[in-house]
This record gives structure tokens, sequence and C-alpha cells, in this order.
């Protein structure tokens, strides 16, 4: 058994093992990116789609992470 891995009642844990959480979030910015867009709120709008471009770029980022381990 190496250093990254636990065994806990019988079941072997990845080490970046979370909920899905920044999809989630990602998702939720680019709708709110979309809503501002509409109401004519274009600073509002912008940041809202870098938010969401960075959770989505941490997200795959972590993906990998947990892959390779």
């Amino acid at each position: 058994m190496g250093l990254s891995q636990v065994v806990h009642d019988g079941t072997l844990l990845a080490p970046l093992q979370f909920g899905g959480n920044l999809i989630e979030l990602a998702i939720l910015f680019l709708v709110f990116a979309i809503v501002a867009a509409v109401a004519g709120a274009r600073g509002v709008a912008g940041m809202s789609m870098r938010i969401a471009k960075w959770l989505v770029i941490i997200f795959i980022v972590l993906a990998i992470v947990a892959f390779v381990l």
C-alpha cells in the first residue's frame, strides 16, 4: 500500500476525492454570466465568465491529478 492510498472500512480511497462542487459552481457562474449579459450588465457578465472559466480549469487539473495518482 503506497502513501497515497488509504483503506477505511475495507474501501480504498483516492487522495483527491471530493464532491463535484467545482463543476456545479462553474455552471452556476455560467448561468449568471448569461443572465447578466441579457440584462446588459457587461462587467458582471465578464467577471462571471472569468470565474466560471477558472473553476473549470481547476476542476480539469484536479481531475487529471486524481487520475494519475
